[in-house]
């Protein structure tokens, strides 16, 4: 089997701007990046470099799976990220050993890469982002 890198960890915040000081002062990084998701109804910015950067994501609309995040667990570790080299081909390995898909196909996310999610009841309880970088 193939070694995935961790590409990130998101955080789900309320407020990039009332969050991303404190973080920027924990990790010694600015962010950078900083996005709008619309299809995900979030706001990223990114804070380091190499494997296990930080993504915080704030909502952008009360019913997007990250308010709805929030609303249930309030601020804190949202998933984890790792990157694959080929997303479908992962998707169909997932689901062939019976994990359940968030994202039955691959999608668009931040900085234009593709993303599919695996659900935290398949996982022992950690939402899983699969990234295929360089889309």
């Amino acid at each position: 089997m193939t070694e995935r890198a961790l590409d990130h960890v998101g955080i789900a915040v309320h407020s990039l701007d009332d969050s991303l000081p404190a973080f920027e002062s924990i990790t010694g990084h600015k962010g950078y990046g900083r996005e709008r998701v619309d299809s995900q109804g979030v706001e990223v910015i990114f804070l380091g470099t190499g494997e296990g950067r930080l993504e915080l994501l704030a909502p952008t609309r009360e019913d997007s799976a990250v308010a709805k995040f929030l609303a249930r667990r309030g601020p804190g570790m949202h998933h984890l990220c790792y990157r694959v080299p080929d997303l479908a081909a992962e998707l169909e390995r997932h689901r062939a050993e019976g994990r359940q898909l968030i994202d039955e196909a691959p999608r668009t996310g931040a900085a234009g890469h593709l993303v599919a999610f695996l659900h935290p009841r398949s996982t022992n309880g950690v939402l899983t982002e699969l990234l295929q970088a360089g889309h």
